[in-house]
């Protein structure tokens, strides 16, 4: 009998927001709309879509394994050194690369009970122990992850701001949390929706605490504001050392070249940024006025998401909503998480939940 690895015994596929086409076959649907997986529904800068044409004749060419190119232009952008850069295929294999250069059977590893659950996974995967601290008003508790340090701890995962809930913990209570762990064990620091923030008591610019905290690794990437969720890449910063060790352990050619190229035009489209910022502030504000018109209880969010209680068990919404043409994500207990998207999205969703919820009658 073939025998697998203990520690994979109990886990769990990750389950991604359900295609769209699935969805169409299952219901006899012609029509569909996606606000599950955070998406950017402004699609691709253009000046991404026309480099990426420029570069599709080169497709039977390995790609640079160094991702040298981009490392440089994410150096000269965030005024660091192309050796605490580390291109990914993606956040999600950054994580298990994290994972698999830091984590030993029976270290303790400290999380959230409602955040990205790809962290849980990693730990479990390589036989680390997970320690689960309760978010508070659904944003991190960083106090009580404090208290629950000890000497068999080796890692922490931080998300900022905080996917499914959207919530930020401020600056101050970094800095405050970064002094207080010991030296020896790494932070993991993911801010992959930074970009949508409005809060000015965000940690901005993070980069600069590199410097005073060599247990740091921040994590960014490009599938959400800059739209390239399919070309799957992200990027890693940390000292020399960690970088250097983590990248033993990369797998050759990770990050394919359209990827690349994409990445490095999508560095140089500020306007398309920010009209994607703009498009998403307008479409959380309708969505809280709706939110708040109908009653239901709903985190403050800095991300292109709302979670929000939708007074009933929330596997049922979604169901009810597929059956209408709308993917949303079912997360906990009454909760959902569904994307912003186009202000003609939000008004089609905020329908059909009213339909699902039986609040047709609603007036704004």
């Amino acid at each position: 009998m073939i025998k697998f690895r203990d520690e994979i015994k109990d886990l769990q596929a990750y389950k991604p927001g359900k295609p769209i086409e699935d969805v169409k076959r299952e219901y006899g649907l012609k029509s569909v709309v996606k606000l599950a997986s955070n998406e950017n529904p402004m699609g691709t800068s253009k000046k991404v879509i026309n480099k990426l044409k420029e570069s599709i004749d080169s497709l039977a060419i390995y790609p640079d394994g160094n991702s040298t190119l981009l490392k440089e232009a994410l150096a000269e952008k965030l005024k660091l050194k192309t050796t605490q850069i580390l291109p990914s295929s993606g956040s999600d294999e950054m994580l298990d690369m994290i994972a698999k250069t830091f984590i030993n059977s029976g270290d303790e590893v400290i999380m959230a009970d409602v955040t990205f659950p790809r962290y849980i996974a990693t730990t479990t995967m390589m036989g680390g122990t997970p320690i689960i601290v309760p978010l508070k008003n659904w944003t991190y508790d960083l106090y009580g992850i404090l208290q629950k340090i000890n000497k068999k701890t080796k890692l922490i995962w931080l998300c900022n701001p905080n996917n499914p809930t959207g919530t930020i913990f401020s600056e101050d209570k970094l800095i405050d949390f970064l002094k207080r762990v010991p030296e020896d064990i790494v932070i993991v620091y993911d801010e992959a929706y930074r970009e949508y923030v409005t809060s000015p008591e965000y940690p901005k610019d993070t980069i600069k605490l590199l410097d005073d905290y060599s247990n740091l690794i921040i994590m960014r990437t490009f599938s959400k504001m800059y739209g390239l969720a399919a070309l799957r890449v992200g990027y890693t910063m940390a000292s020399e050392e960690i970088i250097g060790n983590i990248n033993k352990i990369r797998g050759p050619f990770n990050v394919n070249l359209l990827a690349q190229m994409a990445a490095i035009e999508a560095l140089n489209d500020q306007e398309f940024v920010d009209n994607c910022y703009k498009v998403n502030k307008e479409g959380k504000e309708y969505l809280y006025c709706e939110f708040d018109d109908m009653d239901l209880e709903y985190a403050p969010s800095e991300t292109n998401h709302i979670f929000v209680n939708v007074e009933r068990n929330c596997n049922e919404v979604f169901i009810q909503l597929q059956k209408r043409g709308m993917i949303i994500r079912p997360i906990t207990g009454d909760w959902i998480r569904v994307t912003i998207g186009t202000m003609e999205q939000n008004k089609l969703f905020i329908k059909l939940l009213k339909e699902v919820l039986n609040l047709e009658n609603t007036i704004k």
